[in-house]
């Protein structure tokens, strides 16, 4: 896929600590057919923290900005049960699944299988996950049939699950 001055991409990390992350940007120019100056919307440039971050990257590192969410489909149907996400943290949009939603404040609990993390967000720092594929956005396999339990507002979900991933849970919550 071709990009040219101007255009929304996504950088997507291939740093230790930082795989499947993706950061916005902005194509600045072209050096070669698969070489790319970007300057990146969040991120800021380490010994002068003003200055947004110009970087060159690989065609292969890059992907066009996914359209924007439909009228919050979310907040009115809701995520389900490990429906695949992005979670906006750390200045990009990490990949990870829904494992719950806290009733109290409608947060949902996103686990990252790169990290073990399971963190809660609220609906304004998600959004479906799309994969760019040949040239089109798709969305993975829907979750149907999948729902979120809950017992007197609080999630219970499924057990295995739970027991899976509670020893490595850092929880902590964004916008409470």
């Amino acid at each position: 896929m071709s990009f040219g001055r101007g255009d929304r991409i996504e950088v997507c990390s291939k740093e230790p600590g930082f795989v499947g992350s993706y950061y916005a940007a902005t194509v600045v120019s072209q050096l070669r057919k698969d070489l790319f100056v970007v300057q990146y919307e969040n991120l800021v440039e380490e010994n002068n923290h003003t200055q947004l971050l110009v970087e060159t990257v690989r065609q292969n590192e890059v992907r066009p900005a996914p359209p924007p969410p439909q009228v919050n489909v979310a907040a009115a149907s809701g995520f389900r049960y490990l429906d695949q996400v992005d979670a906006f943290d750390n200045d990009g949009w990490w990949v990870g699944k829904i494992t719950g939603r806290r009733g109290s404040d409608g947060h949902y609990f996103v686990y990252f299988e790169t990290t073990g993390d399971e963190i809660a967000y609220p609906l304004s720092r998600l959004r479906a996950h799309l994969d760019w594929v040949k040239g089109k956005w798709v969305s993975p396999k829907i979750n149907k049939g999948k729902r979120m339990v809950y017992i007197g507002g609080e999630y219970i979900g499924d057990q295995k699950r739970q027991r899976m991933i509670s020893s490595n849970i850092i929880s902590y919550v964004y916008g409470a």
